[in-house]
């Protein structure tokens, strides 16, 4: 059977609540908005490296501040946990954070040959920022 070749990650879809307030967020970590549309709506974001994350704006307001994946306990449901983004260095990351007010929900912590950090969005979706040779989680 012949396989597909994925050649890439072409973007992250992440459910949020509020666009603005996701938007102010992600722009503490070098995104920017570079198109709004949709049905649903969408807002695409690119930092300088041309690393894409897609706000899907559709989340349901009675979940504000749970993620249903996450936060739930047991039992766990199928689903994504977190987007791995890949950083230089966790200490200038750390920094960077810190100068942000953004909270560090774990970590640092090494994992295989990187070392990983942890922060919530707005949402309580988690993203983790990876510095080291394997920059997947």
């Amino acid at each position: 059977m012949k396989r597909v070749d994925i050649a890439a990650v072409s973007h992250i879809g992440i459910r949020v609540l509020d666009s603005a307030r996701s938007e102010a967020f992600y722009a503490k970590l070098g995104f920017e908005t570079v198109w709004r549309g949709g049905s649903e709506p969408v807002v695409i974001l690119k930092n300088q490296l041309g690393v894409e994350i897609n706000l899907i704006v559709n989340a349901d307001p009675s979940l504000d501040g749970k993620n249903v994946l996450m936060d739930d306990g047991l039992p766990k449901a199928a689903g994504y946990t977190h987007v791995a983004l890949a950083v230089t260095s966790i200490e200038e990351t750390l920094e960077r954070l810190r100068e942000q007010g953004i909270e560090v929900s774990g970590g640092p912590v090494k994992l295989g040959n990187g070392i990983s950090l942890f922060v919530r969005d707005p949402d309580r979706n988690v993203v983790e920022l990876r510095a080291g040779s394997s920059a997947s989680g």
